[in-house]
């Protein structure tokens, strides 16, 4: 789980993992969702170097967490987590989940397991894109509408077999590529990563205004 980054867009001096919602933080509520998966035997909780706020969450000390330093971009963090999941006897399949998706439905995530685990290229939970879409110029005018029939929109957990995973990005460092998720990586490689549907419910927290939608869900029982 990367939650090393600052949250530039989210505005303000703390994390956006830190932020409250519902009665506890945006990473409390993450752990917890991941924490309650039965597949689940290690979890590797990724921060900044320089953050000590992690440990004031009693979460962290659950035996199944690790923590590891985060690096310069998402991609080099999650390279770093694998690398310490390496060193352990976890299973071979890994699943990457953004700390700024609380929402996401356990549902979605146990079908995700279910859908592509067997699949030799993963996966991971996605949206088809419903709304039109604006191709635009330097200028922020709209150049073109484009085709959105074939497009989705990432998500996350993705899951992967972790030495897919790790070849994938290992080769995006060797290329410096700077990839945004990791499917991009995967693709990278040749595969084809399963689209499995998801939630809208799932929403990644960016900016302070969504953390009232954040909190309806996380609030209401909403599935």
């Amino acid at each position: 789980m990367p939650a090393a980054g600052v949250g530039r867009r989210f505005g303000g001096d703390l994390p956006k993992q830190y932020a409250m919602v519902a009665g506890a933080t945006v990473m409390e509520h993450t752990l917890s969702l991941l924490l309650t998966l039965p597949q689940l035997t290690h979890l590797v909780l990724v921060v900044a170097a320089d953050d000590e706020r992690w440990r004031e969450i009693a979460l962290t000390r659950d035996p199944r967490v690790l923590i590891v330093a985060g690096g310069a971009e998402r991609c080099h963090s999650v390279r770093n987590g694998l690398q310490r999941l390496a060193e352990t006897d976890a299973p071979p399949t890994v699943l990457v989940h953004d700390v700024a998706r609380p929402c996401c439905p356990a549902a979605d995530i146990e079908r995700l397991i279910r859908v592509a685990g067997p699949h030799p290229d993963g996966g991971l939970l996605a949206l088809p894109v419903a709304d039109t879409l604006k191709e635009a110029a330097a200028d922020k005018r709209s150049v073109r509408t484009v085709d959105r029939s074939r497009l989705w929109q990432a998500q996350t957990p993705q899951l992967f077999d972790r030495t897919l995973l790790a070849a994938a990005l290992d080769q995006a460092f060797v290329d410096g590529t700077v990839v945004t998720d990791e499917a991009q990586a995967v693709e990278a490689l040749g595969r084809r990563p399963l689209l499995v549907e998801g939630s809208r419910r799932n929403l990644k927290i960016t900016r302070a205004d969504d953390l009232a939608l954040a909190a309806f869900y996380l609030g209401s029982g909403v599935a």
